[in-house]
Order: C-alpha cells, then structure tokens, then sequence
C-alpha cells in the first residue's frame, strides 16, 4: 500500500474498523437502540473529555444498530446551532441525504414533499429546505413527525436511533432544555409508542447546563461516560491501524507513543500520523517514535487549543511556566507552591498575572479537593500539549 495513505484520521470520527475498547459503554447504548425497537423510549447523554472518543463511539454504535436491529441512524452534527429550527432543519436534511440511494427513498421523498431542493454540482445531491413557518411547526410537532417517519418506513426500519452531537450551542438555551423535557413526556405519555432512541453527545458542563435549565432533565438522561483509553487499548489501536498498512512497530517504540497519547484517541491519532509520515522503511523504532511526538506537538497545539489560549501562551515566560508545570508526566493536577520552587526570578514576577490569566481562559481550574493552592488542567489536552512541549524543548536552549 502507498506510503502516501495513513490509517490514521486525525481530526475526524474514529473509522469503524479501528474502533477500540468502550467494551461495556457500546454494549449499554446498543442496548438502548435495541429496546427503542419494542416501541420504547430511550434518552442517553454520551459525555466525557474533549478528544475522549464521543462521537466515534456514537458512530461505532449507530453501525452495530444499523447492522443487527434494522435501526435508522441520524448522526446529526450541531456545531454553531443555537436555534430549534436550525436544529430540526438538520435532522430532517440528515435524514434525507442518509435515504439516497437506499430502497427506501421514494417513501422519504414523499414524506418530505416539495420540501427537497437539488444542491451541488449538477443538482446530484439534495437538501431539505423549508420556509420559518413550517420549521417551527416542525420543531412543535416532532414527536409526530418522527412517528409518521417511522410508519411510513414500515419493515424497511424498526426504530430511529437520532444523535444531536456537538450542542455546545444549544446547551446554554432554556427553550432547547424545556423542548427536550416536553419531548419526552409527550412520548412517554402519548398511546401511540414511538421507537425513538435520542442521545446527546457533548461534555459533562453541557449536560450539567442543561439540567440547571431545566432540572427535570436530570432523571431523563441516562449518562454514559467515556473513560480514557488503558494502556494496553492505546496499543492495541497503534497495532491494528500500523498493521493495515504493513508497517511494523517496535516494542520500545510502541510503549513509547501510547505512553505520550495518555489514553486519548484524539492524540493517538494525531502522534501516529505523525510518527508514520516520519517512518521511512515501515518499521516503526524509537528513533521514528521520538522525532513524531516533536512534530505533533506543535499540531496538537495549533488544533487543539482555543485560539484565545493559543494567542495568550505565546508569551516565552507563561509557556516555561507551562511546561515546568507539565514537567511530572500525566499528573495534571499541581500546587502552587511546588511550582514556585521551579520558576526564575522572571517568570516569579509574572506568574500571579499567569495564574489569573490561565484560570480566566479556563486552561488552569482551582482544584478544592487538592487542599489549598491546588490546581488542574481544565482539559487534559491543554495538558499533555504543554508536556509535549516540554519534551521537545529538553536539549534544546528554551528554559
């Protein structure tokens, strides 16, 4: 196979085929597709860290349900929806493009009427379009709009599994919260079922945003959390991606690049991408190992930090301090005055004004459970970027 194809997506879902671990979190929301099947209700929260996995493991599931349960799966991305018709707009569009060239797209071409507008080079793809109007009746009567949907695909699908991924939008808004809340109990109250399976995909302070909006919420959802990859996960992942592309990985080496990934996909990705493009004879050494952990630090940091963080750290001081504080490997969580010990009489003069800048930003978080002067890396991938850093500057003059 070219050199040129990587196995790795950094940036993108995790493909189904190097989907790895989440054993017990699959098997839960698969379950919940399943019993959407019968005609019941289920309403999941699949949260956890940036770059944990989220929405690969969204996917993965959506698969597995499409695959064993004839389930109709609507992945519907969110990112910069801050309204229920923007929303509704996006599962319907979601749904009419997932119908082409399927046997059942007649029925969603009915279903959608005149409401389907030709796009793209030569009008070969589609798009659902509807005037404000009957996008707001839309939002009003989606439970029977997904009723009617699922009726009129009769033995084609036997429940809709939908997934409203990337609400950061849409987290902070009563009328979202309280639109949830009345979609549920007219469900659940209603005599005629409705196979639904909903699951919303985003980070712990959205779900939390949501149920101090509206706190009914709180006993709807049922949360999956995803934990960090294990060790043995993260080289598990690096074996199956090198070995589809017939590059062998050294035992050093492999230990080496799943120890800098820190049980994040989102890295595991990003460094082995980076440590094959570097690779030139298909074995992967510790050499290999070491010069695309250096390359993918500055990736990491470029698309991965806020560009409000990225701009604020560009300071030579507040980023020695940064990798000082990232010095101890995976250990997020720090006190101020051990790091005092490390700094110089410069970076001393500036490091209350970086504390508060930092906390602002959201990059350092007071930790109370810690004692007192006890801090953490908001997202740990703030973190591992700045100990990557940190390696990279060993040898070199950077402080």
């Amino acid at each position: 196979m070219s050199k040129d194809y990587s196995p790795f997506t950094p940036g993108q879902p995790v493909p189904v085929e190097f989907f790895v671990g989440r054993l017990a979190e699959v098997q839960r929301l698969v379950e919940k597709a399943r019993n959407a099947t019968a005609g019941k209700l289920q309403v999941a929260f699949v949260t956890g860290e940036r770059g944990i996995g989220k929405s690969s493991l969204a996917s993965f599931v959506r698969f597995i349900a499409e695959r064993d349960y004839k389930v109709l799966g609507l992945h519907t991305f969110l990112g910069g929806v801050t309204s229920l018709e923007e929303m509704a707009r996006r599962v319907f569009d979601r749904l009419l493009k997932e119908s082409l060239g399927k046997t059942w797209e007649a029925r969603i071409k009915d279903f959608f009427g005149n409401r389907i507008k030709q796009v793209g080079l030569f009008g070969v793809s589609l798009e659902f379009e509807a005037p404000d109007k009957d996008l707001r009746r839309t939002v009003h009567d989606f439970a029977p709009a997904l009723r009617n949907l699922i009726e009129r695909l009769g033995d084609e699908k036997k429940a809709i599994l939908l997934v409203l991924d990337d609400i950061n939008g849409l987290a902070s808004s009563e009328h979202f919260a309280n639109w949830l809340k009345s979609l549920v109990d007219e469900i659940a109250t209603s005599q005629k079922p409705l196979p639904l399976c909903l699951c919303l995909v985003g980070l712990q302070d959205r779900r939390l945003s949501l149920v101090e909006l509206q706190p009914s919420l709180a006993r709807v959802f049922d949360v999956i959390e995803i934990k960090i990859w294990s060790d043995e996960e993260t080289k598990d992942f690096f074996r199956t991606a090198f070995s589809t592309v017939s590059v062998q990985v050294d035992q050093e080496a492999l230990g080496l690049i799943s120890r800098f990934v820190g049980g994040l996909p989102v890295l595991a990705h990003e460094i082995g991408d980076a440590v094959f493009k570097v690779d030139s004879d298909n074995r992967i050494d510790k050499e290999d190992a070491l010069e695309g952990i250096v390359l993918a630090a500055d990736i990491v940091g470029r698309k991965h930090l806020e560009p409000q963080v990225f701009h604020a750290i560009r300071s030579p001081r507040y980023r020695a301090i940064l990798r000082k504080i990232a010095k101890a490997p995976f250990k997020p969580l720090f006190r101020v005055r051990d790091i005092r010990k490390r700094l110089t009489a410069e970076e001393q003069k500036v490091f209350h004004n970086f504390l508060t800048r930092m906390k602002k930003l959201g990059v350092l978080q007071v930790d109370r459970e810690g004692g007192p002067g006890a801090y953490r890396f908001g997202n740990r991938l703030h973190y591992l970027y700045f100990w990557l850093e940190a390696e990279r500057a060993k040898g070199t003059k950077e402080p």
